[in-house]
């Protein structure tokens, strides 16, 4: 089964990962060919971004204050005076800084740990580097919407295949049969070639979505298409 990428989508859990990976690394070295030189590299992205987060989230609580501070002063609160609010206190050092792409680098270490012939995947969930399994979409309740024209002599049955592999056509004509296999078609729309009659009638289409040569989700609503006389 395939699994999404280990790198999350937020900064914090960045943060968590790039210190999860260092710590882990450290752990592991001799089986994944890590140096003394790599680990420092990973040592010193975790804690360079992990700082300029931190940093980050300080100046943004603090330009919120002062947001509602200046808007209090414009507009007026609740007529007492408001203090204004305190600066972020500096930090009392700053750790090196690091070239930019801490994602890049631990993109490139991941790699060079699953390519070891010691790697498992149990060392790869020390590390955070095994994305989680990927579950198949629920197509139960996949449905097509069908539309009809007659037009030019012909019907032209509309559909979407969105990522669908083709779509199972059925049609009712109202000659007492009911609905019978028409067609499996993979590219919208759909031509139905029969004969027009010559009488006035109504034809109706319904159809399944298919993928991987199985039916699946549900019959569309019948879209019916008088035509004829």
């Amino acid at each position: 089964m395939a699994k999404r990428d280990f790198i999350p989508n937020d900064d914090g859990s960045t943060a968590i990962l790039l210190e999860q990976f260092s710590g882990g690394a450290t752990i592991y070295a001799t089986q994944l060919g890590f140096t003394a030189a790599d680990l420092a590299s990973f040592a010193a992205d975790a804690t360079a971004f992990r700082y300029i987060l931190a940093e980050q989230q300080s100046l943004k609580a603090a330009a919120q204050q002062f947001t509602s501070w200046k808007n209090t002063l414009r507009d007026g609160g609740n007529g007492t005076n408001v203090a204004a609010p305190v600066y972020p206190t500096a930090p009392a050092s700053i750790p090196p800084m690091v070239m930019p792409g801490v994602v890049s680098r631990l993109r490139v270490a991941a790699r060079r740990a699953k390519i070891s012939p010691n790697y498992s995947e149990a060392i790869g969930n020390a590390l955070g580097i095994e994305g989680s399994e990927e579950h198949a979409a629920d197509t139960s309740m996949v449905q097509p919407e069908l539309t009809g024209v007659y037009t030019g002599g012909r019907v032209e049955v509309g559909w979407t295949r969105g990522s669908n592999d083709a779509l199972e056509l059925h049609v009712d004509r109202g000659d007492g049969k009911g609905f019978v296999f028409l067609a499996i078609d993979s590219m919208p729309h759909y031509i139905d070639t029969t004969p027009i009659p010559t009488t006035p009638a109504v034809w109706r289409y319904k159809a399944m979505y298919r993928k991987h040569d199985e039916r699946i989700g549900q019959w569309s609503s019948p879209v019916s298409v008088a035509l004829g006389g």
